[in-house]
């Protein structure tokens, strides 16, 4: 999907989006290294589902506020970006989220919560229709994630 909406981001003039899509593709094979217990593991064993811990969370607020305001002035102000506003902070956001992803936390299905709303409204006025109305499938399965996740989680813990 990642390699897709990166050629259709870039002719719609969503290049941060895009370009978010590149760092996905990349932070995919990454994850799936740490999941697989082959970097960042002493044991080798799979990675298993679990809670962001709390001394994280003003580090990903702060990274989410950071990364929102240098991509919206840099989309505002270097480039062609139609919606620079809501591009640059739907992609701060995902940046974090697939970070968190890669650390198979549960709360980063909280993140794709509020991006894919983002994403919809970005496709719907950039007419790309087709597109939001995935996103609006995607939407749901970010509430699935949660619920899934958390319990996951949560059983990991007992």
């Amino acid at each position: 999907m990642s390699l897709f909406y990166i050629i259709i981001d870039f002719t719609s003039g969503l290049y941060a989006n895009g370009s978010i899509c590149i760092y996905n593709f990349i932070m995919s094979f990454y994850g799936l290294l740490v999941w697989r217990g082959i970097i960042q593991s002493h044991n080798r064993v799979e990675r298993p589902i679990t809670s962001c811990p709390t001394r994280y969370i003003p580090i990903i607020i702060g990274a989410i506020a950071v990364l929102s305001v240098v991509f919206w002035w840099l989309l505002s102000h270097l480039g062609e970006s139609l919606y620079p506003a809501i591009d640059g902070i739907s992609s701060a956001i995902s940046i974090v989220a697939m970070v968190m992803l890669a650390q198979k936390w549960w709360q980063q299905w909280i993140c794709w919560l509020i991006v894919e709303p983002m994403m919809v409204v970005l496709f719907w006025l950039s007419g790309n229709y087709a597109s939001a109305a995935l996103y609006v499938v995607y939407e749901v399965f970010c509430i699935l994630g949660i619920i899934y996740w958390k319990k996951q989680a949560k059983e990991e813990t007992k």
